[in-house]
């Protein structure tokens, strides 16, 4: 209790610091765009002798060229950008033969890399081959082994390289070529940034801080806010809350202005610590300022909001974003999925079925399809229950909790579907799902509820197949059973076996 009374003053202190650090950086924005206007004016009055014009017609001339060479840089990049995909295409479709990657990469990738010596295309390639990064470092190797003799590789090429090791989790190549490019005298806060990344998506947070320090130390490289944004995510990715908050802090002393992903670090650390509060504190505090929320954000509050159970503002987030489902969210949708199926919500099943339509039908996952079983058995919607309990048997999904298996008995009892719930217990029993004695009780009631006395006694048989023992419960479902339908000499016989076992003889025996 006590810890978290001296949390609140805390809590109030990083609100604090958050306010200010968005009032801060609106200041700055806004003195920026007064200064430069100034600055402009007071340029053009250079030129024209001090004279006033209404309208000066140098800004204007400048900005007819400043368009023409924004145009035509941007006419550069798109075309390189083209050249990059068709070459990116060619070494996707060779990607299983070494020699003719490397072949390509000779025949078509060295005078493109020498046209743009900056280093430029092998980061836009290292960036298209993002989906397939072991190709990507495939292609950085051969650069390195092929071409660093004339055209040398930049600190930037080595940046990109230690991001997808440090993707691949091999960080100790991404320490490799860290070095590499240390060595060759290429020290920037770009690569120190990159080596704190791939140890960051590693969960390495001592080697990140340690990284860290050495930039601290770095006299040519001075840390930017996105070396502060890795620290709070690696931090709030280890639920390290403190030390996330303590980065925050720093940022706030060597004024240092945060920006969109700053609070998006902290949002994501605080829902990995379930702390639903500083969550939304976060959000109210990005929406009245000036770094407003984004993509990510939204994204962000729809996977709090749908892990906290509050299905309103779950719902208000997803119209925002529900147009970026199918690139951004489908780990999203099994989040909110999962949220309906907890819920009281009368229309779950409705919605769950909607948003089980926007899943590909490739992408199944074993849990998804255990949390649709137990949602249509506690809904006694049989037919869709057996469909993804076929689904299950399908795609070899084991069941291993009591708790799933007594989920789906209890449906098949409640629609009286014995014989239905025999082909399961048959089915469940060769795929190697969660035997109980429910399964077998609950046919044998059945079953004598039926008066099916001989199939009943059958399931005793199962049991000892399965090397499940008669307990006291089995007598009594046979006991109850014989006395209903007047098996008196069956009856008899239970009642001998159930004192020799010394479960004694029920009251109404």
């Amino acid at each position: 209790m006590m810890k978290r009374v001296w949390r609140i003053p805390d809590a109030f202190h990083m609100e604090a610091i958050l306010r200010k650090s968005c009032e801060d950086y609106r200041k700055l924005s806004l003195c920026y765009t007064i200064a430069r206007g100034s600055a402009n004016t007071l340029w053009v009055r250079g030129l024209a002798g001090g004279a006033p014009s209404l309208q000066p017609a140098w800004p204007q001339v400048f900005s007819l060229f400043a368009d023409r060479w924004s145009h035509a840089d941007s006419l550069v990049k798109q075309d390189m950008k083209e050249r990059v995909s068709h070459l990116r295409d060619e070494l996707l479709a060779y990607s299983g033969d070494a020699e003719k990657f490397e072949k390509i990469l000779a025949d078509r990738g060295v005078s493109l890399f020498r046209r743009y010596a900056d280093g430029s295309v092998v980061v836009e390639l290292l960036q298209q081959l993002k989906s397939t990064p072991g190709l990507a470092l495939q292609a950085f190797d051969w650069r390195r082994r092929q071409l660093d003799y004339c055209t040398p590789i930049t600190a930037e090429e080595y940046s990109k390289a230690i991001l997808v090791a440090g993707r691949l989790k091999n960080v100790h190549l991404a320490a490799e070529l860290f070095k590499e490019a240390s060595n060759k005298q290429l020290k920037s806060t770009s690569l120190y940034n990159a080596l704190m990344t791939a140890y960051m998506f590693n969960g390495l947070a001592v080697k990140c801080q340690s990284v860290f320090r050495d930039l601290k130390r770095e006299a040519t490289c001075t840390p930017t806010i996105v070396t502060h944004n890795i620290l709070i995510s690696v931090f709030g990715r280890l639920m390290l809350i403190d030390h996330m908050e303590a980065t925050l802090r720093e940022i706030n002393d060597l004024n240092i202005y945060p920006n969109v992903s700053t609070y998006n670090c902290l949002i994501a650390g605080y829902i990995t610590a379930w702390m639903w509060d500083d969550v939304e504190k976060t959000y109210r505090i990005m929406k009245a300022g000036s770094i407003k929320p984004e993509l990510t954000t939204y994204l962000l509050m729809l996977r709090g909001y749908a892990h906290s159970g509050k299905l309103d503002k779950m719902e208000e987030i997803y119209e925002l974003v529900k147009g970026h489902v199918d690139q951004y969210g489908i780990p999203l949708i099994r989040s909110m999925i999962c949220a309906y199926s907890k819920s009281s919500d009368i229309n779950k099943v409705q919605k769950i079925e909607e948003l089980m339509r926007l899943i590909p039908k490739d992408d199944y996952r074993p849990w998804l399809n255990v949390i649709l079983i137990c949602l249509y058995a506690k809904e006694d919607l049989l037919d869709e229950m057996e469909d993804s309990i076929n689904e299950a048997f399908k795609c070899n999904t084991s069941v291993t909790t009591v708790g799933v298996m007594r989920c789906i008995i209890s449906s098949y009892f409640r629609n009286n579907a014995v014989d239905k719930l025999a082909n399961f217990v048959s089915r469940a029993e060769s795929a190697g799902w969660k035997i109980c004695r429910s399964l077998y009780h609950c046919k044998m009631v059945m079953y004598a509820s039926q008066r099916r006395l001989i199939e009943m006694e059958r399931v005793l048989s199962e049991m000892h197949k399965v090397n499940l023992d008669i307990s006291k419960k089995t007598f009594w479902i046979l006991h109850k059973a014989y006395t209903t339908w007047g098996k008196k000499d069956k009856l008899h016989q239970v009642l001998g076996m159930m004192c020799k076992q010394g479960y004694g003889i029920p009251m109404n025996g």
